[in-house]
């Protein structure tokens, strides 16, 4: 199994900075993509930004020139570093990782269990 844990949410002012982070952990062969969702009350959960494990990235219209996601694949960790946060950036934001379990086998999306970002207005 896998476990996804996160850390970093937390209340800001608007133009603040918040850094997110998750740690991958468990028994597995590999793991591919990384990376955020985020759901705000009364809302779908929505993609802000992924990385793979070559490095290549992608983010959300909203959040480009904001947003950062960086990844160390030894420690199986990926970092997303929040800048310029708005009203509109609060929400829980999830973590996933997706997970080859062994050599060979299908990849597997695994969650974590979301961390509150609360940006004041």
């Amino acid at each position: 199994q896998v476990q996804l844990v996160e850390s970093g949410g937390g209340l800001v002012q608007a133009g603040g900075s918040l850094r997110l982070s998750c740690a991958a952990s468990g028994s597995f062969f590999s793991i591919f993509g990384m990376g955020w969702y985020r759901q705000a009350p009364g809302k779908q959960r929505e993609v802000v930004a992924g990385i793979t494990n070559a490095g290549s990235t992608r983010y959300a219209d909203s959040v480009k020139g904001r947003f950062t996601i960086s990844r160390d694949n030894a420690k199986n960790t990926v970092v997303l570093r929040m800048t310029t946060l708005n009203a509109e950036d609060t929400a829980v934001y999830f973590c996933y990782a997706d997970v080859r379990q062994y050599s060979g086998s299908d990849l597997g999306r695994y969650w974590g269990q979301g961390t509150q970002v609360t940006v004041s207005s």
